[in-house]
């Protein structure tokens, strides 16, 4: 692990003393998130209530300049000033950022309302991840009991998908502990306490990823 990356996981320890049990896991959940996207993979996402609001955060925060600005390469700026002109192209050229693979299975409105009319509530994530996921991909499932059934179910179909699975709950786990191939399991019990720990968590790892995979950015 780079030294810039591992400032930022000794900073969020320091902020967050009660999540040092939870440093392995966390360190384990950079490799797989950071080897996944080096190897063109995805990341998907997904949560409910809360979790779904943080499932859409962590994906703001991957395909868009984080702590860093990430622009694009000299040959993406010289081919969007050759092909779209020195007004737009350049425009573009100088604003756009790299974004990471990710996709939060939260946001497909459409899509949502024609399973949960036509297949069932709970199949919401399942679906789209049958349809989307390719070996090599990562799901990262939030869920603060670590029982939610979409989240769950999603799980069974990231595993025939060979796709790895990321979890994120609270102390007891549930059944999500058992699913996942790394499991951050926060110190506390009571929803919107697992939720205020779950934040600085995912900030750490978007800001991890980002260090990692962009190093001479400002």
């Amino acid at each position: 692990m780079e030294k810039t990356v591992e400032k930022h996981l000794e900073h969020l320890i320091k902020r967050y003393p009660a999540l040092s049990p939870c440093q392995l896991q966390i360190t384990d959940a950079f490799a797989m998130l950071c080897g996944c996207v080096q190897n063109g993979g995805t990341l998907f996402v997904c949560g409910n209530g809360g979790s779904a609001a943080d499932a859409e955060h962590i994906v703001g925060e991957l395909l868009k300049g984080f702590m860093k600005k990430r622009p694009l390469s000299a040959a993406d700026q010289a081919a969007l000033v050759a092909a779209a002109g020195p007004d737009e192209g350049g425009y573009l050229a100088t604003k756009l950022q790299i974004g990471l693979r990710a996709m939060a299975l939260t946001s497909h409105v459409g899509l949502a309302t024609a399973v949960i009319n036509d297949l069932g509530g709970d199949l919401v994530y399942a679906q789209q991840l049958n349809a989307l996921a390719k070996p090599g991909d990562v799901l990262w499932a939030i869920s603060t009991s670590g029982n939610a059934r979409n989240v769950r179910l999603a799980c069974h179909v990231a595993r025939l998908r060979e796709v790895r699975i990321l979890g994120m709950t609270g102390a007891t786990g549930g059944t999500l502990a058992g699913l996942a191939d790394v499991c951050i399991r926060v110190p506390a019990t009571q929803t919107f306490e697992i939720q205020e720990y779950h934040l600085p968590v995912y900030h750490a790892l978007c800001a991890m990823i980002e260090s990692q995979l962009f190093r001479d950015g400002i």
